[in-house]
């Protein structure tokens, strides 16, 4: 495996992270728009990426493959308790 095949395959591993990381907080500024003036969007992204990586390579270490089911529903979770811990929590 080449270099170019080796970060294709890291780019597509965290693509599921990335998708719920963009997916999440913009879906939740919909709902929560007030509340959640004050937080800036770009930040939220930025935080909820970070903790869905690492759930993302916990369920790989902890489940010995990627794409299982409880790593996804691990990932939803994550990225809604991120979200409400960064912008909701104390507010709503």
């Amino acid at each position: 495996m080449g270099f170019l095949d080796f970060f294709n395959h890291l780019v597509n591993f965290f693509v599921p992270a990335l998708a719920m990381a963009l997916l999440v907080p913009a879906l939740a500024r919909l709902v929560w728009w007030r509340v959640l003036k004050p937080v800036a969007w770009w930040r939220q992204v930025g935080i909820v990426a970070g903790v869905n990586a690492l759930v993302w390579l916990a369920g790989l270490i902890l489940l010995g493959r990627d794409g299982a089911m409880w790593s996804y529903a691990a990932l939803v979770a994550a990225s809604a308790l991120t979200v409400w811990w960064t912008g909701l929590k104390g507010r709503a």
